[in-house]
């Protein structure tokens, strides 16, 4: 994955207050499409939306009412005022009347809450029933993709988009809905209000909205740039700490602190400098729109003083239109970082619908079989299978596995050793030829039971976060403690397992690091056993332990490999002389195949091979 697009998957903030900024948003590559496909997830809650408009509507009209009414009072009180001062007979406030319209605005005002309240409610309940939805429909659809998406698409890419985007979608739907509703029937309310006060006053305010979107434009187009940078920035800093974190261990062998924190502050302070400009650009933005909005209420006060003596308007007029002044810049604004927020929105969708679309592994045949008791053996075909088009990786393989063989693969890096595993398992199919499980096509067979029937236990450990118990459980649904604890002592694990301060309820943590990599290995061991398969792939692991623990690992894989076909894909040649095949890989192609002491004898490859292996071996211990 490229940095721009890392840094364009980064968190995505809400919006502040009036006149804030936000930083760039990533946006959909179609846009129209993306959006329409996204609202058919709305479809079935369509009559849940129609009530959210009608809350929204009543509590947005509830709010617009008020400034006139509050008017009206102050005309009232106003009128009454200027009576007694002139000494008018029986003049006096009719204080029941402003009274009556108190009371009538305390009512709108808790019937717009209770609205606001009831639309808030309702939507929330459709993003994240929508977004419920979405993400069940990725998680089903990742479990359908082939392996080569997974081996094309980095996974922080497949995380991002099945966690952060529907978090994105999920946070923002609701916000967008709502405010864009509220919003719209906000700015057309005040412009009805206004216009029905006074048209001239309605000009006079309108005249400050090209101010405010030249003032804008300005300062946006200075400060994008800023915020890019430190948005790329950022970046750096990110990837330079995970690295330095990662790796600490490597830097201090290396005595590379000093320059590590020197680069740090070298990007910290590239950050610092792009922060500081585009925040400052940022918070112009609120005083320029106050100092706009000032100026308009300055014409108002005065145009409207002007009107109240020629006795256009009431005085009252003027103090409500100066609140629908202040209401009128509020949605303005509002739909402009809306559009940010759908922006964003609709990328999110779209990056989840990229992975919707994929193409998903081939489904099983229509009578697709189940091997009730199988035996294990296995036949390549003249099996052929390429990558690419043009890259030739596996031409016209012939492999021949009675059931209860082990085989052992050896090979150079690059040599097809993963890749037959892989189509074993139909990871991948074959271009040309089949590959036969007790003489059944595999691509006849269902995907699910054919994986039930292989074993694996690779280089790379795999554990996830919980108890050790639950880890070698992983092995077989159902799996009493009974059977857990032999398939360990078969493994060799009991005993270190024991030895922990809480034995099988140890909790692994994400990394599996509180435990050594050989006991992660006879972890694996043990779960294989539980598993119980019919055929084993074993990928060895044992370079990177202790020689006891290496021996203890071996004895694990001779119990797991008792009676049953294995694959073992040899790094270590000195592991593999008890094999029954050897099978020597190069180019994608089986250029020899034998047993041990065959294919030393032929003085081939696989002798070249060995002999070179051990003469380095050899010498090494000399040094030491």
């Amino acid at each position: 994955m490229s940095e721009e697009e890392k840094r364009s998957q980064g968190p995505r903030g809400g919006f502040g207050g009036h006149g804030r900024m936000r930083m760039p948003v990533q946006k959909p590559k179609h846009f129209k499409k993306t959006f329409n496909r996204l609202m058919t997830y709305l479809k079935p809650h369509m009559y849940v939306i129609i009530a959210v408009f009608a809350a929204a509507l009543l509590s947005t009209v509830f709010t617009i009412i008020a400034p006139k009414l509050m008017g009206n009072a102050t005309t009232r009180l106003f009128q009454g005022m200027m009576m007694k001062l002139h000494g008018v007979p029986g003049a006096h406030v009719d204080f029941g009347y402003i009274w009556n319209i108190v009371v009538t605005l305390v009512i709108l005002y808790v019937l717009s809450s209770l609205f606001t309240y009831v639309m808030q409610y309702l939507m929330s309940g459709v993003s994240q029933k929508m977004v419920y939805k979405l993400r069940g429909q990725i998680n089903e659809k990742l479990a359908r993709l082939p392996v080569s998406y997974f081996d094309s698409h980095p996974y922080g890419d497949v995380l991002s988009r099945a966690v952060n985007d529907s978090e994105n979608i999920s946070n923002t739907l609701q916000q967008s809905l709502t405010t864009s509703i509220t919003s719209i029937v906000t700015l057309l309310g005040v412009i009805v209000m206004m216009l029905t006060i006074s048209p001239l006053l309605s000009a006079v305010i309108l005249l400050t909205i090209p101010l405010s979107i030249v003032g804008i434009m300005m300062i946006t187009k200075r400060s994008q740039g800023f915020f890019k940078q430190q948005q790329a920035q950022i970046g750096d800093l990110n990837g330079h700490v995970e690295e330095m974190f990662t790796g600490h261990q490597v830097v201090k062998a290396f005595g590379r602190e000093k320059q590590s924190v020197v680069k740090f502050h070298k990007i910290n302070s590239q950050l610092y400098h792009s922060a500081w400009k585009a925040q400052f650009l940022s918070g112009i933005m609120m005083p320029m729109m106050m100092f706009v909005g000032n100026i308009g209420y300055v014409l108002i006060s005065v145009v409207g003083g002007i009107l109240v003596i020629k006795r256009s308007i009431q005085i009252g007029d003027i103090q409500a239109f100066i609140q629908y002044a202040r209401q009128f810049g509020q949605p303005l604004n509002q739909i402009a970082n809306i559009s940010n927020i759908i922006q964003s929105t609709v990328a999110s969708a779209e990056r989840l619908f990229e992975i919707l679309d994929e193409t998903e592994d081939i489904p099983d045949r229509e009578h697709a079989l189940v091997l009730r008791e199988p035996q294990g053996n296995v036949r390549f075909d003249h099996v052929s299978f390429r990558y690419k088009d043009d890259q030739p990786l596996i031409e016209q393989m012939n492999i021949d596995v009675k059931a209860g063989q082990s085989v052992a693969i050896v090979g150079p890096t690059g040599a097809g050793k993963t890749t037959l595993v892989n189509l074993l398992m139909r990871f991948y199919d074959c271009r040309e030829g089949q590959i036969t499980v007790d003489g059944i096509d595999i691509r006849d067979l269902k995907r699910e039971h054919l994986h039930h029937l292989f074993g694996m236990v690779l280089q790379d450990t795999w554990l996830f976060q919980g108890t050790i118990r639950e880890n070698i459980a992983y092995g077989r649904e159902g799996a009493v403690e009974k059977e857990i604890i032999q398939a360990s002592e078969a493994a060799h694990a009991d005993h270190f397992i024991r030895t922990l301060p809480d034995g099988y309820e140890t909790v692994l943590n994400e990394e599996g690091s509180n435990i050594s990599q050989g006991q992660k290995q006879l972890l694996t061991i043990a779960r294989a056993i539980l598993a119980d398969p019919v055929i084993l792939i074993l990928d060895e692991a044992t370079s990177s332990v202790d020689t006891r623990t290496e021996a203890h690992i071996q004895k694990a894989m001779q119990t797991l490999m008792k009676n049953r076909t294995s694959f073992v894909i040899a790094h270590r040649l000195s592991t593999i002389k008890e094999a029954d095949l050897i099978l020597v890989m190069n180019h994608g192609r089986v250029i020899e195949q034998g047993t041990h002491e065959t294919l030393l004898e032929a003085k081939g490859f696989y002798a070249d091979l060995y002999n070179s292996q051990f003469a380095t071996a050899d010498a090494q211990q000399q040094i030491g």
